[in-house]
């Protein structure tokens, strides 16, 4: 293929999208074909980043709204990032590529502890950097600590992969007339609402020049389609 769109990017993969059709947990052959694409990009040319979310083990607002304590059921779930971060560590090292673990939180008998130098290190020298235990802090999202990874590391964009293929005015699953939308400008995701991300990692993206776009990580072959320019997805930028 022709040189990718983007030199470096923060790839964001939700806990739901590493379950596959299961109901719970880690699908490993979904897991596979993730690190597969993410091989076909650093083949392509591009430094990438992974931020994993927990929520296909826990999720600490749903433990919270059950009455946990919700600094406790935040740090469960930052917990549980970093088994998800773990597991597709252990798969693409299995395919042969060098993946690091770099956790907000310090485990140094289980992973690195993050530092920006340290990701930025990792990333020029061809290895995947996959940032676990979001910010650290509770009451934050894991959206929010894929934007200011990407803004800490200076990507070239922010790919959010979700179970559609972009951003629409409504959920098309329960609204079938919702319009699709192509590109978006980040005053537009405030203004209509359209909570693609929570308000604060939208703000640190705009603040930071970083566009983010919004893509199917259900579709084979999705990610290497947006690192180089093409397939479907929804672009939000400041223009």
């Amino acid at each position: 293929m022709s040189s990718p769109k983007f030199k470096r990017v923060l790839l964001k993969v939700s806990g739901q999208a590493l379950m596959g059709s299961r109901d719970y947990g880690i699908d490993l052959e979904t897991v596979g074909r993730i690190a597969g694409e993410i091989a076909s990009c650093l083949a392509a040319g591009t430094e990438i980043g992974l931020v994993i979310g927990g929520g296909n083990i826990f999720r600490g607002m749903e433990g919270a709204a059950r009455g946990m304590d919700r600094v406790s059921a935040d740090h469960m779930g930052i917990l549980a990032t970093v088994m998800n971060a773990l597991a597709i560590q252990g798969v693409l090292q299995g395919r042969g590529i060098d993946a690091r673990v770099l956790s907000a939180i310090a485990m140094p008998t289980i992973c690195e502890t993050y530092s920006r130098d340290k990701a930025v290190h990792h990333l020029t020298r061809g290895r995947v950097v996959i940032c676990a235990a979001g910010t650290g802090l509770p009451f934050f999202t894991t959206d929010t600590g894929a934007a200011l990874r990407a803004a800490e590391m200076r990507c070239d964009a922010l790919l959010k992969g979700t179970s559609v293929d972009g951003v629409y005015s409504a959920d098309p699953k329960l609204v079938p007339t919702a319009e699709r939308y192509d590109r978006l400008t980040f005053n537009d995701i405030l203004s209509r609402d359209l909570r693609i991300m929570d308000p604060a990692a939208v703000a640190l993206a705009r603040d930071n020049g970083i566009p983010v776009v919004v893509f199917s990580i259900r579709t084979p072959g999705a990610i290497l389609d947006v690192v180089s320019g093409k397939g479907r997805s929804t672009t939000v930028s400041k223009d």
